[in-house]
């Protein structure tokens, strides 16, 4: 009996993870059909987070502040402070109404950018300064990857700009559907 009860909650969680993989595959290729669509609808999606992730950040540096060390704490809040204050002025944009969507689309991408750009320094400077720490190679590399991303986003022309962040999402939208569908596949293998 409760084998019974057990074998019909994976079959639930099997169907739910299968039923969120194609979710996401669709998606994900929707983003890449209608990229300029996509970037539009995640702008605002993406500034909230900017502003929720800038809070959390600063809580966690906050309380954790002890632990981290000096230079650390600050590189962390100053970046949660980056969060916060991009989130809020792509919040403000976008009140402009529909006409102006392709401004703060392309204003996102272009803050985007930026973020990277910091974030992938301030990754690379940590990682540097944590050469004795285990793992500490994945961090630089990290931080590589993400200073290159944020320099090719603000380097793009204005049209560009548009599409670019559609096209990430979709990408990321597309490995995440596979991924869950190889997990739901093999959830618990056939009984």
């Amino acid at each position: 009996m409760g084998s019974g009860l057990f074998s019909s909650k994976g079959e639930g969680l099997k169907a739910f993870t299968l039923f969120e993989g194609v979710l996401m595959l669709v998606l994900g290729v929707l983003a890449l059909i209608f990229p300029v669509l996509a970037s539009a609808w995640i702008t605002v999606i993406v500034a909230v987070g900017f502003l929720v992730g800038g809070i959390v950040g600063w809580v966690s540096n906050l309380a954790r502040s002890r632990q981290l060390g000096r230079w650390y704490c600050f590189s962390r809040l100053v970046i949660s402070t980056l969060f916060i204050v991009v989130g809020a002025w792509m919040i403000q944009q976008f009140r402009g109404g529909p006409l102006e969507g392709g401004l703060v689309v392309a204003s996102l991408a272009f803050a985007i950018g930026i973020v990277f750009i910091l974030e992938g320094l301030v990754s690379m400077l940590v990682a540097l300064g944590h050469t004795r720490v285990s793992g500490w190679g994945w961090g630089l590399l990290n931080g590589i990857v993400t200073l290159i991303l944020g320099l090719l986003i603000v380097t793009m022309q204005a049209w560009g700009l548009l599409w670019v962040i559609g096209v990430l999402v979709g990408i990321s939208f597309l490995f995440s559907g596979i991924d869950l569908l190889a997990f739901s596949a093999s959830f618990h293998g056939d009984d």
